[in-house]
């Protein structure tokens, strides 16, 4: 069984090392792209943010469909208010604050809010629980982005420093 306060803590600790990527990266090369197909470091960094705020957004207003035509228009009132042009400071502490904000509204909804089922993107249904956990994955998805593209620039992600350290202590 999925319980939502470990979801919850799950996402905040992913969310941690995404904007402790965010901070590490070159801030003169978030245009940086590790193939001419994919998205720049910037710009999947702004994406996990708007992505993880305005779908735990519409999940927290209650949506039932998120497999409509008119899904993005549905998202925009719930994208986060930081400017293009943001530093990486101002884009990890945006990214830090956005977690927080909504996993505190989103550990305040009673138990059947959560058991409610719900159609994800893709037409499948699933719990609104079920649907966190796929956007907490979807984070994890783009993180993943963002380690290649430090590794890429001769950088240790911060879950592989800590699991070097505790090698390290035994």
């Amino acid at each position: 069984m999925v319980r939502l306060e470990h979801t919850l803590e799950s996402w905040k600790a992913v969310r941690e090392d995404t904007a402790a990527a965010v901070e590490e990266f070159p801030a003169g090369e978030f245009g940086f792209r590790p193939a001419a197909d994919v998205m720049t470091f910037g710009e999947i960094a702004r994406h996990i943010l708007q992505s993880g705020h305005a779908l735990s957004g519409l999940l927290l207003s209650g949506e039932e469909s998120f497999a409509t035509p008119d899904f993005r228009a549905k998202l925009a009132p719930y994208l986060p208010d930081v400017p293009e042009d943001a530093t990486p400071a101002q884009l990890a502490a945006a990214l830090r604050d956005s977690v927080d904000r909504r996993t505190a509204e989103l550990a305040a909804r009673p138990a059947d809010f959560w058991a409610h089922i719900v159609t994800r993107m893709d037409g499948q249904k699933v719990t609104r629980l079920e649907m966190l956990q796929m956007l907490k994955e979807h984070e994890l998805t783009h993180r993943a982005h963002l380690f290649l593209c430090l590794r890429m620039k001769g950088l240790v992600p911060a879950t592989t420093r800590r699991r070097m350290a505790k090698q390290a202590a035994r």
